[in-house]
């Protein structure tokens, strides 16, 4: 997408942005099943949602499978480099062609009756189907679901690309991110390459991670090691209505985000000066947590499970040439590690937040006005599912 300049942000403390009077969500958008399947009918499979990363497929036939909304999805690099992206059911009978979570082929083929289609999509073998009249294998090919990419990530949207364009409705990518057009250009995104992914399996409602995620209010009795690094009342926002939410966190002169403390890799990109001292936190709706540091990028991938589960991939992104150079300071696992931590800290204090919300005693709380961003994310949350 065009990376054109934009005019600097304007950041404002988090406690600037409260709204009076905001609480915690109702009980029922923590435990109910009726409002998880609305928000998978309406959220999920409504809207833009991350799946991946172009560097996961870097080569022609590399894919990966992913699973939006209750349809498996196949995510393509085809033989012409071109991403491509299909509902994983086979054109005969449905079958479903790709039982891996990825893997290297040079064309998809059903395990059942072997209808074999091209990196593109299109039906290229059907045994004995030369016999039927009419028979055109043109007509067959698999379906594609709605894939662009942003910054080099990968999003799909299952909404039909005849429904309207409201709120809720389809809409292109590119017009869905363009108020963060050119916004991320400095870390070189597209670029960056995956080091290790985590997958971890929360007893917690989806919804949690993210209001856990847009507040450090937490972070002096959570996070003791994170807060020795990063002031938990540093957060200045410039996105604070709407369904990108956050800013940044100052991190402490020449310090980084790390067990050590130190910088663990090259400058991801060309920073800006300011930046080098600043750790940007992003909520991307519906399904994307994005923090930039300045030596790494981390990215959190959310899947609702049930009502109160959920799914988080966590990968971390480092310059291509980190590993590359001989540069002694390249240490993913020492960036990966305090962010484990501090991930597992999260985790269990959602898990307990499910914990005491699925009481019968629980009742909606006041946010406070450090919690202006988690109250502004509900606001945005509330009004998709309205759509």
């Amino acid at each position: 997408m065009n990376k054109t300049a934009q005019a600097p942000p304007v950041f404002r403390k988090t406690a600037d942005t409260f709204a009076a009077g905001a609480k915690t969500l109702p009980q029922q958008y923590f435990v109910s099943e009726k409002i998880f399947e609305e928000e998978q009918t309406k959220i999920f499979a409504q809207h833009w949602v991350l799946v991946g990363h172009q560097s996961q497929i870097a080569k022609g036939g590399d894919y990966f499978s992913a699973q939006v909304a209750g349809e498996s999805l196949i995510t393509v690099r085809d033989q012409r480099s071109t991403i491509r992206g299909f509902y994983n059911v086979c054109r005969h009978r449905g079958t479903r062609l790709c039982e891996d979570n990825g893997g290297q082929v040079r064309a998809i083929q059903c395990p059942y009756h072997a209808w074999t289609y091209a990196l593109d999509g299109r039906l290229i073998g059907a045994p004995h189907m030369d016999e039927v009249p009419g028979f055109d294998k043109a007509d067959y090919s698999l379906h594609a679901v709605n894939l662009a990419l942003w910054e080099g990530f990968i999003f799909v949207s299952l909404a039909e690309k005849s429904a309207s364009t409201k709120r809720g409705g389809y809409i292109s990518l590119e017009e869905w991110f363009a108020p963060l057009t050119g916004k991320f250009a400095h870390w070189n995104l597209p670029t960056l390459r995956s080091a290790k992914r985590i997958q971890y399996d929360v007893r917690a409602n989806w919804k949690l991670i993210f209001e856990n995620y847009s507040e450090c209010y937490h972070c002096p009795g959570v996070h003791p090691a994170l807060s020795k690094l990063t002031p938990y009342d540093s957060a200045e926002n410039d996105l604070s209505e709407g369904p990108f939410l956050g800013g940044f966190m100052r991190i402490t002169k020449g310090k980084s985000l790390s067990m050590s403390g130190n910088a663990c890799a090259l400058p991801v990109g060309d920073l800006r000066a300011e930046d080098h001292t600043r750790v940007f936190y992003y909520s991307i709706f519906p399904n994307m947590l994005l923090s930039l540091h300045p030596d790494y990028v981390m990215v959190h991938q959310i899947w609702p499970e049930s009502p109160e589960r959920t799914r988080i991939l966590c990968d971390w992104f480092f310059h291509p040439e980190a590993a590359g150079v001989g540069d002694p300071s390249y240490n993913p696992e020492d960036a990966i590690e305090f962010w484990d931590m501090t991930n597992r800290q999260d985790w269990q204090v959602c898990e307990l937040s499910q914990q005491g919300i699925a009481s019968r005693a629980y009742e909606p709380g006041p946010y406070s006005p450090r919690e202006s961003i988690p109250a502004a994310w509900d606001r945005e949350y509330l009004r998709s599912l309205k759509d």
